[in-house]
């Protein structure tokens, strides 16, 4: 089913601007409360407090990208998060948005938990949206598959190539509908460019180009402090070791809208390399049409600051696919989002978030799929994709082996900076070939067992 068949029969119209609006859900008497898919959302923070379940932009000076609230056809019904302030934040924003749906003005049905168990044992919520910091996504998504819950789940996906193999492999035995949380293969800028490569219209493609934005300066060691009475920090870190308090490795308190400190952090998360990866890797995979596979070889050198925010900075990693395309990827102090995919006759540049696009030939962005070639432009968003996938029982956009495959990616150009020298990948076998040191690196131990899979 394309955008527009779901279109015809949810609860979007699209306006003569191309984004959806939100039609009243007396229209659509088959989304009464007893016809949703209800939704625990599994942290709270700045993405899922705001992206994941508000949406963003206004869909006029901002695009408009829709949330989980956006959808009358899936209801939020259970919140969690270790940091009680969070979690109040988003139970009140739940209560107010269903509150102005109700016909009495009032709401109150939105339960609010600590510990993301007590909504994955819940047996009325049938899907659930992790939004954790990175290291918890693959535990969280391997309990979720088990008690039979649909999960859509935040990128970076894992930790390591084996962990993100463990997911995969349970929802191949707990077969629930999943998908990788990235709205980048919806964003038309980007998916238009894939598009045209795909279709031959840059010729035969030879080399993808990627350039990451510039991190901020590393923090230096901090001094311990006091843990907050909001945050049940023993949960926080979870399946981590135990290491003392301090802001700048979790998050800043009472604030949803800066970028959160553990992700600078390597226990927790693995720069921007797996951040801003998580999107590029994902298109050039899905523009080389190798989004099950990989590349056949990598090298790269990269910065490892020793201090609190500790992930690789300033990098330069190469990939080489075996049908011969080379994939580049740089991050220096001044760099900024940019993917370019270069043909046999002539090339296409995307520059920045949603995407300023330009090509060797103006004529190559005019140009319309034919008939059998791909046509990407009646991609739904993430959020629909997977409440529609849940609803029709149907593969999503971007499952989560092809999240697996794609953080794949920059979990071996990290490994390969680690020890240095060209390293043979073997993407059927997910080792590299006759380099023990680097194999070595392909897990990523849990410190607390009770959390072990």
């Amino acid at each position: 089913m394309n955008r527009r068949n779901f279109i015809e029969k949810s609860t979007f119209a699209v306006a003569a601007m191309g984004m959806p609006a939100i039609v009243p859900s007396s229209v659509f008497g088959k989304n009464a409360p007893s016809n949703r898919i209800t939704v625990g959302m599994i942290g709270t923070g700045r993405q899922g407090f705001g992206q994941n379940m508000q949406g963003s932009g206004d869909g006029k000076k901002e695009m408009r990208i829709p949330g989980l609230f956006d959808l009358d056809e899936a209801q939020v019904v259970a919140v969690c998060d270790v940091d009680s302030w969070r979690m109040g934040q988003a139970k009140t924003a739940v209560d107010a948005h269903y509150a102005k749906k109700s016909p009495t003005g009032s709401y109150k049905g939105c339960a609010a938990y600590t510990d993301f168990r007590e909504i994955i044992a819940r047996k009325d919520i049938d899907a659930v949206m992790i939004s954790t910091p990175d290291f918890w996504h693959v535990p969280m998504g391997i309990m979720a598959a088990k008690a039979g819950k649909h999960i859509s789940c935040e990128k970076p996906l894992s930790m390591s190539v084996h962990q993100g193999r463990q997911l995969v492999d349970a929802l191949e035995k707990y077969p629930v509908v999943n998908r990788t949380d990235s709205e980048f293969r919806s964003v038309r800028q980007q998916n238009q460019a894939v598009e045209m490569v795909r279709n031959g219209r840059i010729g035969k493609l030879q080399k993808i180009e990627i350039m990451f934005p510039a991190d901020p300066d590393p923090v230096p060691p901090q001094a311990d402090m006091p843990v907050p009475k909001e945050l049940n920090y023993d949960l926080w870190l979870g399946p981590m070791p135990h290491v003392p308090y301090t802001d700048m490795r979790v998050h800043t308190p009472f604030d949803m809208k800066k970028r959160p400190n553990w992700m600078r952090v390597d226990n927790y998360a693995q720069g921007m390399i797996a951040n801003w990866g998580a999107h590029y890797f994902d298109l050039a995979q899905w523009a080389n049409n190798s989004e099950y596979s990989g590349p056949a070889e990598v090298e790269g050198k990269g910065e490892f600051p020793k201090s609190l925010w500790n992930s690789m900075i300033n990098f330069e990693v190469t990939y080489r696919y075996a049908n011969g395309v080379e994939m580049t990827c740089l991050q220096s102090p001044v760099s900024k989002p940019s993917i370019r995919y270069i043909g046999s006759e002539g090339w296409i540049f995307i520059e920045n978030y949603p995407g300023t696009v330009s090509a060797s030939n103006p004529k190559i962005l005019l140009s319309k799929p034919g008939a059998g070639e791909l046509d990407l432009s009646q991609t739904l968003w993430d959020k629909i994709d997977f409440i529609e996938a849940i609803k029709t029982k149907r593969k999503t956009l971007e499952p989560i082996e092809i999240g697996h495959r794609t953080i794949s990616i920059a979990q071996i150009g990290l490994i390969a900076c680690q020890v240095g020298g060209k390293l043979k990948w073997n993407p059927d076998k997910e080792l590299f070939e006759g380099n023990n040191a680097a194999n070595a690196l392909l897990a990523a131990p849990i410190a607390r067992k009770e959390w072990a899979m």
